[in-house]
């Protein structure tokens, strides 16, 4: 593709990224952000795979145990919302850059916790730190590919999840493996905190040409244009950029009237997707337990639909540049609810791996499609933002579900009960999707 010159005294971003052809500074800007992705999952996962060594070490209770694990995701919510006020003022890529800095800092004082308290707080605070990570990385990388791209690129982004899962339990199962292992999750811990200096990586990426411009930035932004389209688009000294709408967005842009019906359908969504997903998993072991798998088959178990994972991100990220956002979701979430309440009657060991496979393609698919839809309805000015109350909504999910699906199983409900009870929130989710609108094919404004 020849050099595009414009000769107008001004140029929007938007239509400038729907000419622009996709090159290797797109490859090298997206491998940088998925190893974000994979280690934003490592780090969220990992307190799961290590907690009953942490227990065991400073003598906590089954419910100090629990808190343990919900306290990153607690910490979070509220990391969330002050990160997203952050990434308007100092830009996408800082605020991924210095979110992962803090939290591998914070991270490496878990191994000299006294007690449990310390060791809580700890953790709160390391999730308050990470919730800039969740923010900003995929405004960021939506911002930074081609209109045709685009789809297709986030969903590939969010395949960092299953490879940061695997990589938890892998790490988890080297260093504490064997016999006699004390204080090996202290080991685990500090390897962790230290894969956060990926974070230095991001300096050799530049930051949104969509933030630049919508801050007056228009030299930096025109630079960005250049390094991303490998200078086949180029720009009079004298043309300005803009996106639209020309406005100042604060945090609370995305209740107002105009964007308030999006933002409703989209934490209800958020909340509800999450503790669809995260209800089932987190406890997991403890329902397969019910259908008579030992605590070793359940992880393999858990292992094994990861990896099912895996191609459902590449399937969705096709088919969603070929049918759009609306349709593939709507698609993949009736298909997790069909195989939820598959899982939930099996009758037999063949039925109970197969529906549950089924369910990790299809629930994790919709996952990868979801995460580009939702950013994409918001302009700049109020995207981290919307994108941060709807990340919130799911550290929320996150929180509560654990202690609520763990009070039903006390209470004795039965394994069929408590998963049909779980793919409740999964149709809410089904029936709001029915009403956002379609994203694929439009610029970002």
């Amino acid at each position: 593709m020849e050099a595009a010159k414009r000769g107008k005294t001004s140029a929007k971003v938007g239509e400038l990224f729907e000419d622009m052809p996709f090159t290797k500074k797109h490859l090298f800007v997206g491998f940088v952000l998925f190893v974000v992705s994979v280690i934003e999952a490592w780090e969220m996962m990992l307190i799961i795979f290590i907690s009953s060594s942490i227990a065991a070490d400073f003598q906590l209770t089954p419910l100090q145990e629990g808190s343990l694990i919900g306290s990153i995701y607690l910490g979070m919510i509220p990391g969330t919302y002050i990160w997203a006020i952050i990434a308007d003022r100092i830009g996408r890529r800082k605020t991924l850059m210095f979110s992962l800095l803090i939290f591998s800092v914070v991270s490496l004082f878990t191994p000299f916790s006294t007690g449990f308290a310390m060791l809580y707080a700890i953790r709160f605070i390391a999730g308050l730190a990470l919730g800039g990570v969740m923010v900003a990385g995929y405004p960021y990388f939506q911002e930074m590919l081609p209109v045709k791209q685009r789809g297709k690129g986030l969903v590939y982004l969010s395949a960092g999840w299953p490879l940061g899962t695997l990589l938890a339990v892998g790490v988890t199962a080297l260093f504490m493996g064997g016999e006699s292992n004390l204080g090996s999750w202290r080991t685990v811990i500090v390897l962790s905190s230290l894969v956060g200096l990926w974070a230095l990586m991001l300096r050799k990426i530049p930051e949104s040409p969509y933030w630049l411009a919508s801050k007056g930035r228009h030299e930096e932004a025109k630079e960005s244009i250049r390094y991303l389209s490998e200078g086949r688009i180029e720009l009079d000294n004298q043309q300005q950029l803009w996106v639209e709408p020309i406005e100042k967005g604060n945090y609370f842009t995305v209740f107002t009237r105009k964007f308030l019906k999006f933002t409703s359908f989209q934490t209800i969504v958020n909340f509800a997707f999450a503790f669809g997903y995260w209800g089932l998993y987190s406890w997991i072991p403890t329902l397969l337990a019910q259908k008579g798998l030992s605590m070793s088959q359940s992880l393999a178990f858990l292992a094994l639909s990861t990896l099912f994972q895996i191609p459902s991100y590449i399937v969705a990220a096709w088919l969603t540049s070929k049918y759009g956002r609306k349709k593939v979701m709507v698609s993949f979430v009736a298909l997790a609810v069909i195989s939820g309440l598959g899982f939930a009657y099996s009758t037999d060991m063949t039925q109970l791996y197969m529906f549950n496979f089924a369910l990790a393609f299809f629930s994790l698919g919709a996952w990868g499609v979801w995460n580009t839809w939702f950013g994409e309805i918001y302009p700049t000015h109020a995207r981290v933002a919307g994108y941060s109350f709807g990340a919130g909504a799911q550290r929320w999910a996150n929180t509560l579900a654990p202690s609520i699906i763990g009070m039903v199983i006390g209470w004795g409900w039965a394994f069929n009960a408590t998963v049909t009870f779980i793919q409740v929130f999964m149709v809410i989710t089904f029936c709001i999707i029915l009403f956002i609108p379609e994203t694929e094919g439009r610029i970002l404004e």
